[in-house]
């Protein structure tokens, strides 16, 4: 057990750093809005850029891999959304929002640094993969979704425009697109080029880690318990359970299994809320459901690692 802990306490430890220098009054919430902005939109921008541009794409983007994560992901949102408006009794844009947090795994803020701390940088390259495609996919589906039901009623092209038009304003996005043109086109970047993107790399997770302290900082434990603990037993439970059945129905080997449990068993990200508040909807939800499962992890991380051992 002490060795588990090792691999996922000092991830959490920077998360807390975050969140008492805030509650301390010893980094501004300003200061937070500043770094995440940093982070979000530049720093892991470049992390996901390079990771896409140097991955052997025929190697790890392997159907039954992301079929392994995705699948759930999903039904998590379904599930989420419909249990939502119909036993909680949720406004339907309510509803989508609690879906998103459903769904929307926090990948890259804990994913990629519980893994490289359990299984070493080597095991990273699955994750990448699961990653490349979690933006796109989650906000494409989230953003589609509640497009369609903000627009209920009007004309098709005003609900295309909307979601293109939010796609395509997504840093990650840009990022990773960028990556797939530079892979498949086969471009060699300059060392220059390279050196400066390592700089920004290493930046990347540790301000981001500590950043995420700072913004739960933010926002109290509160709102509908309900709702809340359904979030939490979706994401850090169901969700990995069935990503865990379907990796050995699969046939995935132990790197690629453990790839795609751990980054389902991850607590809905900094997006769960960033996408609530973007449509201004059960924020309040989103915000305490990343608290209450990002403190909860830190158990059921323990759990799963002993799983996957």
């Amino acid at each position: 057990m002490s060795a588990l802990l090792e691999v996922i306490l000092p991830v959490f430890f920077v998360i807390g750093a975050g969140y008492l220098a805030v509650k301390l009054d010893l980094f501004s919430e300003s200061g937070v809005d500043g770094l995440m902005k940093f982070t979000q939109h530049f720093a892991i921008p470049c992390l996901l850029f390079k990771a896409i541009a140097e991955l052997e794409l025929g190697t790890y983007f392997e159907p039954r891999l992301l079929a392994s994560y995705y699948v759930p992901a999903v039904i998590a949102f379904i599930v989420g959304i419909a249990a939502s408006r119909m036993v909680f009794q949720r406004p339907w844009e309510d509803s989508v929002a609690i879906g998103f947090a459903c769904m929307f795994a926090n990948s890259v803020l804990l994913g990629l640094p519980i893994t490289e701390r359990a299984y070493g940088p080597d095991a990273l390259d699955p994750n990448f993969a699961l990653v490349a495609l979690n933006a796109p996919i989650c906000y494409g589906l989230g953003i589609t979704v509640m497009e369609t039901v903000k627009h209920r009623g009007q004309a098709p092209i005003a609900t295309i425009r909307a979601v293109i038009n939010a796609i395509f304003h997504n840093a990650l996005i840009l990022g990773l697109a960028l990556g797939f043109a530079v892979n498949l086109s086969n471009i060699e970047l300059p060392t220059v080029a390279n050196d400066a993107l390592d700089l920004m790399i290493r930046a990347a997770l540790p301000a981001a880690i500590f950043g995420l302290g700072g913004v739960l900082a933010q926002y109290k434990l509160e709102g509908d318990l309900g709702v809340i603990i359904m979030i939490c037993g979706i994401t850090l439970l169901a969700r990995p359970a069935m990503s865990y059945g379907l990796s050995l129905g699969f046939g995935l080997n132990t790197g690629a299994t453990r790839s795609s449990v751990l980054t389902a068993a991850m607590a809905p990200g900094v997006n769960a809320y960033v996408f609530a508040n973007m449509y201004g909807v059960a924020k309040r939800v989103a915000a305490s459901a990343v608290l209450a499962a990002t403190a909860l992890s830190v158990l059921t991380l323990a759990g799963w690692l002993i799983v996957l051992a």
